[in-house]
């Protein structure tokens, strides 16, 4: 189901399993926090769930539940980074490419987020919810994908094995792009860089492929 927040106009998606059938469910915009209240019973004419703010509580707190939310617009990352100080670096600087973060504990909860959200950038450290980096469940994961799903996703493994950069590893990792923990401190300019290389890359491919008859 699609919504609207009255408050900062901020368009979002949430799965209509997670809204609870003739109940109100009462749960926080996740951009303004302003309170939300989705009534079910109450349908405008195009049959789109009707809301209004609230500071009243509720029996059901969506702002509970995981993957609730997703921002249509702008970009979402998802953070896969065990070690605190890390993670605080990597969110300062998705903070200022704009990006929407979701932060996830343990390989389980990412695994189930992707299933409902398709992410723009997936930042995640080689030793996540894994004793072992070359079986970590998240990035087999992502390495099973359709090409079709997989190419909107740009990957960026966090490493303290390979250097930053080193195209081969990112390709045999199934990476778009490797960032050794020591450069940690760069990972804006880092990132920039990694995913502005890979769109002019597809877009010399699409083109390419448009030119020869193929799409």
């Amino acid at each position: 189901m699609d919504i609207t927040c009255s408050s900062c106009s901020s368009k979002f998606r949430i799965p209509d399993e997670k809204i609870p059938i003739g109940r109100v469910s009462n749960l926080p915009c996740p951009k303004c926090k302003v309170r939300i209240t989705i009534d079910p019973a109450k349908k405008t004419g195009a049959g789109i769930l009707a809301f209004e703010q609230s500071n009243e509580n509720d029996s059901y707190d969506a702002s509970d539940k995981p993957f609730d939310f997703i921002e249509e617009e702008g970009l979402t990352a998802l953070l896969c980074e065990p070690n605190p100080l890390a993670s605080s670096t990597i969110q300062n600087a998705l903070n200022l490419m704009d990006y929407q973060i979701t932060i996830s504990e343990n390989a389980r909860d990412a695994l189930k987020r992707m299933r409902y959200h398709v992410y723009d950038l997936i930042v995640i450290n080689e030793s996540f919810d894994t004793k072992n980096p070359d079986s970590n469940g998240v990035l087999i994961y992502l390495e099973r994908l359709s090409m079709a799903v997989r190419r909107k996703i740009f990957v960026a493994m966090i490493s303290s094995r390979y250097r930053t950069m080193d195209n081969m590893m990112a390709f045999h990792a199934s990476v778009n792009l490797i960032i050794n923990i020591k450069n940690i401190e760069d990972i804006g300019k880092i990132l920039s860089r990694g995913i502005t290389d890979t769109e002019i890359f597809y877009r010399v491919w699409m083109e390419t492929l448009k030119e020869s008859g193929r799409i």
